[in-house]
């Protein structure tokens, strides 16, 4: 199961109280105040992991909590620290206050560390308020509450190209042939229900990752279909195809090219400013030129590259796997075709 959005609760631990006691033992003259400070309740720390790739573990795990601080102690023991507890996420997580709406973190890379959650300072123990006036102090401070967050978790997968377009486009034909992804295909609208992720050999030292998507249909940011949920995965690529069916399937390509610039622009309009080439796919089952003919005038109209492929046959699969490779290792390369 594919779960890319999830709240979950964090609790750190509470600081341990600060202990009052006196020494009293019989060799041990003018004794005095032997109160130990509470030791630090622990952090809650969230650490990026390559083990994971949805977020399912927190769907039945969605409390966490870091152990509370002991109490001082006499003879001026100070208490145990709190052991922290370590949450591991995907790689892609990103962090949002439920109470406060703030970005509080994005995890980029392996291993990356953040403190979600800080435990509560230990109170002092009545030792550490004596002086020379005041020799024998009662006062003590309780620890602090460790920090309590409500947080809203999304998954933006991290991938360098977006596959685009609307349901039977030929998104996951695509990368089922430029990549080993095996997702479903089938002859159906929506047999993507999730994201799929393909890793696509450039040469002997390069490769980049190629993310397909659920389709789009018209009205999809108003929720028709699966919606726009999905369209979070591509907003970190560099670059964005737009598959365009131009076989004879009675639907319109040049419609369904505007709509899906409409639809990636009412989810983020950053989105539909990223670099984009449109490729004309089901070649092999196209009998109208003037079909084609339509999508590449409006590829010209915005400026950007056009392709021509079909998955079936092959043919055109080389030219574009070189043009991702070319804007992902080297922008500038990438021209208008």
């Amino acid at each position: 199961m594919f779960i890319d959005e999830v709240n979950i609760l964090v609790k750190a631990g509470d600081g341990g109280n600060g202990c009052m006691a006196f020494r009293r033992e019989k060799f041990v003259p003018r004794g005095g105040p032997s109160g130990g400070d509470g030791g630090h309740g622990g952090d809650v720390v969230m650490v990026a992991s390559q083990h994971h790739n949805t977020l399912l573990h927190f769907r039945y795990n969605p409390e966490h909590k870091g152990e509370r601080g002991r109490h001082g102690e006499g003879s001026s023991k100070t208490g145990r620290d709190g052991s922290s507890k370590e949450i591991s996420t995907p790689i892609g997580t990103v962090i949002y206050d439920i109470d406060t709406g703030a970005l509080l973190h994005d995890f980029t890379t392996p291993g990356d560390r953040f403190i979600i959650a800080k435990g509560g300072r230990g109170g002092r123990g009545n030792a550490r308020f004596a002086t020379s006036t005041h020799q024998a102090p009662t006062e003590h401070e309780d620890g602090k509450p460790g920090e309590l967050k409500r947080l809203h978790l999304e998954l933006k997968l991290l991938a360098d190209v977006g596959l685009v377009g609307f349901p039977n486009a030929g998104k996951s034909t695509l990368i089922s042939r430029i990549s080993a992804a095996k997702p479903k295909i089938a002859d159906y609208p929506f047999t993507t229900l999730e994201p799929n992720l393909g890793v696509v050999k450039a040469d002997d030292d390069h490769s980049f990752v190629v993310a397909d998507i659920p389709g789009l249909i018209e009205g999809a940011h108003e929720g028709h279909g699966l919606g726009i949920q999905f369209l979070r995965h591509v907003e970190r690529t560099h670059l964005l195809a737009h598959l365009v069916d131009i076989s004879d399937t009675g639907r319109d390509p040049a419609h369904d090219f505007e709509v899906i610039l409409k639809e990636l622009a009412s989810f983020s309009p950053e989105l539909a400013k990223k670099p984009m080439i449109v490729v004309a796919t089901k070649l092999d089952a196209a009998q109208d030129p003037a079909r084609m003919k339509a999508v590449q005038k409006l590829a010209k109209k915005h400026k950007m590259p056009f392709f021509k492929i079909s998955s079936a046959t092959g043919e055109g699969l080389t030219e574009l796997k070189r043009a991702m490779a070319e804007h992902v290792f080297a922008p500038a390369a990438l021209s208008e075709n």
